[in-house]
């Protein structure tokens, strides 16, 4: 059973590739009180990650994704190739084992969103505008 400051944590919402439902099914897995979806497109997955107070993962692009928008990740992998969101102290490796994993996101839903983005704050575009007026001019 898991501890209740992870319990608390909900809904739990898992978009799971059709190959992973699969498995869980042939090996008995029940989700319990995760909800399910298919895969979804990006901007299906972007909305509800954005208002997630956590989010665990394998993806390096959901790791950046999480970091931007200042939402604790939990990497379910040894390694990553996103050290940055570990430096600024927005993610943190678990692995896949499970005591691990109850830690990381104990600890990760504990941590001030404070972090400084690695990967800028979102205005380069409006930078860019601002220097070629500039060269226009």
């Amino acid at each position: 059973m898991l501890p209740a400051r992870v319990r608390q944590v909900s809904p739990v919402v898992f978009p799971m590739h059709s190959r992973t439902q699969k498995m869980m099914k042939e090996f008995g897995i029940d989700a319990g009180g995760t909800t399910i979806t298919g895969p979804v497109g990006y901007m299906e997955f972007l909305e509800p990650e954005a208002h997630a107070r956590l989010v665990l993962t394998d993806s390096g692009g959901v790791q950046e994704e999480a970091c931007s928008l200042k939402i604790s990740c939990v990497t379910l992998r040894e390694n990553t190739g996103r050290p940055e969101t570990i430096e600024a102290g927005a993610n943190m490796l678990a692995g896949t084992d499970a005591t691990r994993i109850i830690e990381a996101t104990g600890r990760m839903l504990s941590v001030l969103k404070e972090w400084q983005n690695p990967y800028g704050d979102g205005k380069a575009g409006e930078r860019i505008v601002g220097i070629c007026q500039e060269k226009i001019e």
